[in-house]
């Protein structure tokens, strides 16, 4: 009987045959991304490519295959835990089913803001989650930026806890946000962010949340144009690289890739900022009702269900009190 395994085996093994041949360590480092060319990831990765063929004489660099082209991001993050890819960028929801660390920079409201966020995974508690996924195949090379996700509706401005009640919010599938959805007193609805805009429209959700860029980009500000900056979900992205491809590696080529990564990351926040402030600044032009969020305390404190539930765990008990104290 063919599993689930083989086939995705098979498959990538059909899209990356003219890129490499099988067990060829001189090959390019096989990168995947679900976003498009000209992603601040997508560019970031590429980036981090060019340094370390700089400086390994072109013996290290990437092929990256963007947009998609190796399947979802669950099928290419199982993918690479088996090294039939090495490289991967990839949201950290996939990673909250496998390792529970990862749930941490996940959690709701956790983040003051977004120097706040940088702070901790550019330090100590950052370089703890990345450990973690070792076990699981996988060799965390650093974070990027996903943006701070904000609730935006049909409705109205939501100023308060009690504006959500009853409206009915698409969210991705994820336990976890689906849980802050249900504390905040509105209705979840897990979708594909490709159903959102129809969805808006034919009024069969009320609202999603989201960055700056991505409702600008989906066109969901057109019949969803209040935009309220509750900034309650500030989770990153993750660059991962396959552990057996890591461990062929010299001792110095490891070190090369490593620092190569942590470079990518400006590289892409610059990218990422100005993203941001151009999606911001064409969508206010474009009358897009935006609001600040007085009392965002009236939010958080409606979280402590949902992270009584989902940090369980001594160590990540531990990790959430180290971010909480960092001052930024």
């Amino acid at each position: 009987m063919t599993t689930r395994r083989q086939i995705l085996i098979g498959s990538a093994s059909a899209a990356l045959l003219p890129a490499c041949k099988a067990g060829n360590l001189n090959r390019p480092l096989l990168a995947t991304d679900h976003h498009p060319e000209g992603y601040p990831t997508v560019a970031a990765v590429r980036h981090m490519g060019e340094l370390l063929s700089a400086r390994t004489d072109g013996r290290l660099n990437v092929k990256m295959f963007a947009g998609g082209q190796l399947g979802s991001e669950r099928d290419t993050l199982e993918i690479t835990t088996f090294g039939g890819l090495d490289i991967n960028r990839v949201a950290i929801a996939p990673l909250n089913a496998i390792e529970p660390m990862t749930i941490v920079p996940s959690l709701p409201f956790l983040f003051r803001s977004t120097a706040h966020m940088r702070m901790a995974l550019d330090g100590p508690a950052g370089d703890e989650i990345l450990a973690s996924l070792k076990p699981h195949g996988l060799i965390g090379l650093c974070f990027y930026d996903s943006g701070e996700r904000c609730f935006y509706n049909t409705k109205k401005p939501i100023l308060t806890p009690e504006d959500m009640k009853g409206m009915k919010i698409r969210v991705q599938n994820s336990d976890l946000y689906v849980s802050m959805i249900k504390a905040l007193g509105a209705d979840a609805t897990p979708m594909s962010l490709s159903e959102v805009y129809q969805s808006l429209v034919q009024g069969v959700i009320d609202g999603a949340e989201n960055n700056w860029p991505s409702y600008q980009s989906g066109g969901h500000y057109t019949p969803a144009p209040y935009y309220s900056l509750t900034r309650h979900v500030m989770a990153p992205e993750v660059l991962v690289m396959s552990a057996s491809r890591w461990e062929k590696l010299s001792t110095g080529d490891r070190d090369i890739v490593m620092q190569a990564a942590k470079e990518s990351v400006p590289f892409m926040r610059d990218l990422w900022d100005k993203r941001v402030n151009d999606a911001r600044a064409a969508l206010l032009g474009e009358g897009v009702k935006a609001n600040e969020v007085a009392d965002l305390s009236a939010f958080s404190a409606k979280m402590k269900p949902v992270w009584d539930r989902y940090v369980v765990t001594d160590r990540q008990k531990a990790l959430v009190k180290s971010i909480e104290n960092l001052e930024a």
